[in-house]
């Protein structure tokens, strides 16, 4: 299965542009399966309950799943990025999952950091697994990371690739993730974003150096800290399937 990510800077509040660059960006795409990074629609540094609404969007059904869709049937892949969604009043920090034949399902953000609490729900989905091509996937957004038992839900529940969509400003994720994918023994796709983000008195700087980690918590492939950049890599699934350290001890059965 080829696997991938795309790392970009999301211009804030500006959804069209951002569209039409992630369109530019994955023209010539050869891949089963991509992942975009964390609000990669609308950008992260929000000021206002009610700036975060304009740019909400329902999944499915919302603009930018369409959109989604729409890239996923042209090229023939399935993607997953994440969306401001609203839900009634309530608006959660999400994100979707699609494929060739449409909406596949979406997963909303557990663990909100900073002061994404106050504008978004925790989310209320669990950990959903999907199975795309017999492989398992699951879905987590950023901050999901320094909490050991969101990922090993997803691999108790059989994940083989976790879809990670991030919008990074501290620094350890990316060494941390080859912890995480070891002790778990799964595929981790990390697709974050760069640049700096300033909306009146609020600011952010992002960190970039989305990667892809195995089963054996080695990077496999990677970006520098800035600049876009689409990349892709040959894996073979099954490899998350082996648990087992030795003959004696087995990472699931142990627990």
């Amino acid at each position: 299965m080829k696997i991938g990510y795309v790392q970009f800077n999301p211009n804030l509040l500006k959804i069209e542009e951002n569209l039409k660059r992630v369109e530019s960006l994955l023209k010539n795409i050869d891949a089963d399966l991509i992942v975009l990074p964390e609000l990669f629609n609308t950008g992260y540094t929000f000021k206002s309950m009610n700036e975060v609404k304009n740019v909400s969007e329902k999944i499915p059904g919302g603009r930018t799943t369409q959109f989604l869709i729409g890239i996923a049937k042209k090229h023939n892949i399935f993607i997953s990025g994440g969306i401001s969604e609203i839900d009634g009043d309530d608006l959660y920090n999400s994100s979707a999952f699609v494929g060739p034949n449409g909406y596949i399902g979406k997963y909303r953000k557990v663990h909100l950091y900073y002061k994404e609490k106050l504008f978004f729900k925790r989310g209320n989905l669990g950990y959903p697994i999907y199975e795309i091509k017999g492989v398992k996937v699951g879905m987590l957004i950023c901050f999901d990371w320094i909490f050991p038992e969101a990922m090993r839900s997803l691999a108790l529940n059989g994940a083989q690739i976790i879809l990670h969509s991030t919008n990074l400003v501290l620094p350890f994720y990316q060494m941390a993730s080859r912890v995480r994918a070891l002790e778990n023994r799964v595929f981790i796709i990390i697709s974050n974003r760069y640049g700096k983000e300033i909306n009146g008195i609020e600011k952010n700087s992002f960190t970039g150096g989305s990667q892809i980690v195995d089963p054996a918590g080695i990077v496999l492939i990677s970006s520098p800290k800035i600049g876009d950049e689409v990349k892709v890599i040959d894996i073979n699934p099954d490899n998350a399937k082996n648990k087992d350290i030795n003959e004696f001890n087995n990472l699931m059965e142990d627990i």
